[in-house]
C-alpha cells in the first residue's frame, strides 16, 4: 500500500471528504484529508503527497489562493473542485497552476479518471512538454534553471514563475521559432483540449509576457502569429 499514490483531499464539507476518501481507497489509493488550508499545510509538512484535490470555496484561505501559493512553492499536481457554472473560478484556477478542474456535483468515476490522467501526465511531463530537465536555458537575455525554476534577467533581476508559467515557458523554449496553436499549447501544458471560448492560454501568454518582455504591448520574445497561435521568436541556448 505504501507504493500507491497518496492523495490529499482538501474540502470543508466532511461528507465530501469522507465519500471521496472511501471511493479512492477502494480504487487503490492512499488518502488523507483536510478541512481547510491550515490543516492542509500541516498535512503537507508531515507527509508526501502525489496529488491534491482542492475545493475552491473554503473558509479562511480559499482554494484559488492556496493553488497560487502551492504553484510557487512546488510542483505537486492540483485538481480543483469548483461550483457548477463558475467558469471564472475554473479559468483562474488553471491560470494559477491547477492541472485540471471538476465542477460540483461530480461523478466519483469522473474524479477517479481525472486523477489517473493527471498522475499519468505528471509521470511523463518532462517528455510530454519537451521540458529540458536538468538544463540551464538562455534566451533573449534571460536565464532559466529548469531544476530550480529560477528565471533571471541579465541585470540580475529575478522573476517568480508559477507552475503554469513554468510549464508554458518550457514548452515554448523546447520549440523555438515553431508556431504552436492555442489547442497545442493547452494540450502540451495541461494535457487537455480547449473549446472555442477557452481563453486560458491567451491569459497565460499575457501574464508571461508581463514578466519577460521589455514592452508587453509590443512583444518581441513571444509573438502572436495571425491565424496560427504563438511562437518563441528567439534562439535558445542549452547547457547541462
Amino acid at each position: 500500500m505504501e507504493n500507491e499514490p497518496h492523495i490529499l483531499i482538501v474540502d470543508d464539507h466532511r461528507e465530501i471528504r469522507d465519500a471521496v476518501s472511501r471511493y479512492l481507497e477502494r480504487n487503490g489509493f492512499r488518502v488523507s484529508s483536510a478541512r481547510d488550508a491550515a490543516e492542509m499545510d500541516d498535512r503537507l509538512r508531515r507527509g508526501r503527497y502525489d496529488l491534491i484535490v482542492l475545493d475552491v470555496m473554503m473558509p479562511g484561505e480559499d482554494g484559488l489562493s492556496v493553488c497560487r501559493r502551492l504553484s510557487t512553492e512546488g510542483t505537486i499536481p492540483i485538481l480543483m473542485l469548483t461550483a457548477l457554472g463558475e467558469e471564472t473560478d475554473r479559468i483562474v484556477g488553471l491560470e494559477v497552476g491547477a492541472d485540471d478542474y471538476l465542477p460540483k456535483p461530480f461523478n466519483p468515476r469522473e474524479l477517479l479518471a481525472r486523477i489517473k490522467a493527471i498522475l499519468r501526465r505528471t509521470e511523463r511531463r518532462p517528455q510530454q512538454v519537451g521540458g529540458p530537465g536538468g538544463h540551464v536555458l538562455r534566451f533573449a537575455g534571460w536565464t532559466l534553471d529548469t531544476d530550480t525554476r529560477r528565471l533571471v534577467a541579465e541585470d540580475g533581476r529575478e522573476e517568480t514563475l508559477t507552475t503554469a508559467d513554468f510549464r508554458l515557458l518550457t514548452v515554448l523554449l523546447a520549440r523555438p521559432r515553431f508556431v504552436l496553436s492555442r489547442d497545442q499549447l493547452l494540450d502540451l501544458t495541461s494535457g487537455r483540449s480547449g473549446h472555442v471560448f477557452d481563453r486560458t492560454i491567451d491569459n497565460q501568454i499575457s501574464r508571461l509576457r508581463r514578466k519577460i518582455e521589455r514592452d508587453p504591448a509590443a512583444p518581441e520574445i513571444i509573438v502572436t502569429v495571425r491565424g496560427g497561435g504563438y511562437s518563441l521568436a528567439t534562439d535558445v541556448e542549452r547547457t547541462p
